[in-house]
């Protein structure tokens, strides 16, 4: 997907953070929108659809965190990306956040190199998940073969245990996002009766293990990320 194609709409009640983010991101090629609060923040993206949301959690009317939680229960932007750009750098916020939907949360201030090189990485996601198929999931160092239950990493071949690769499989199928536990408990072993509340975490640590712990991430407090460098 080339820059021009990519849809950004940035959130925030402060007008010169909004001028400068629009105009980093402006000058990379992106198409930016800008909103000021959580109720156009809503508006504008039913208009628009963009790819990349970036938001402040304070505002007006209605804040990022009650924003976040309605767009995400609107299936439209099921694959759209969230990202706070906030003061508030409290871990319940974080939480909050990641409960909400989000796929990432930066703290103010930050730099526009870095902010750039921020939105760059998450955009990757959207190439990512495009040349995903269902039944295989290839990255440059791994590949994941759904219909024979088996995983390739360089000249290793691993057939793990039914619940392992599910697992696996559910965050590799989208890299970067947040699994948050109740529905990775839900997806993965959906009715089952699981003994232990640490079922997830024990699973987690043998694929770290067995594939590598670069790929895993722990988001504290919410759940579970698989990551692509």
């Amino acid at each position: 997907m080339k820059k021009s194609d990519i849809t950004i709409l940035c959130v925030d009640d402060e007008p010169d953070i909004l001028e400068i983010i629009k105009y980093n991101l402006s000058n990379e090629g992106y198409k930016v929108y800008t909103a000021n609060d959580g109720v156009s923040a809503i508006l504008k993206a039913n208009e628009i659809n963009p790819n990349l949301i970036i938001m402040d959690v304070m505002m007006p009317n209605m804040d990022g965190i009650e924003a976040c939680e309605k767009l995400r229960a609107d299936q439209k932007f099921n694959d759209t990306i969230i990202m706070f750009l906030t003061a508030r750098g409290e871990d319940y916020s974080h939480v909050a956040a990641y409960e909400a939907g989000a796929d990432d949360y930066v703290t103010k201030p930050v730099k526009p190199k870095v902010l750039v090189s921020k939105v760059k990485g998450l955009l990757r996601r959207l190439k990512k998940v495009s040349e995903i198929d269902l039944n295989e999931i290839e990255f440059k160092d791994i590949k994941i073969d759904r219909e024979k239950y088996k995983v390739y990493i360089a000249d290793k071949t691993l057939n793990l245990p039914r619940k392992e690769f599910e697992l696996l499989y559910l965050l590799a199928s989208k890299p970067d996002k947040v699994f948050k536990r109740d529905k990775i408990m839900e997806m993965v072993w959906g009715g089952e009766v699981i003994v232990g509340d640490r079922t997830i975490d024990v699973h987690i640590r043998k694929l770290r293990e067995k594939i590598g712990d670069k790929y895993f991430k722990t988001v504290k407090g919410v759940g579970y990320k698989f990551v692509i460098e």
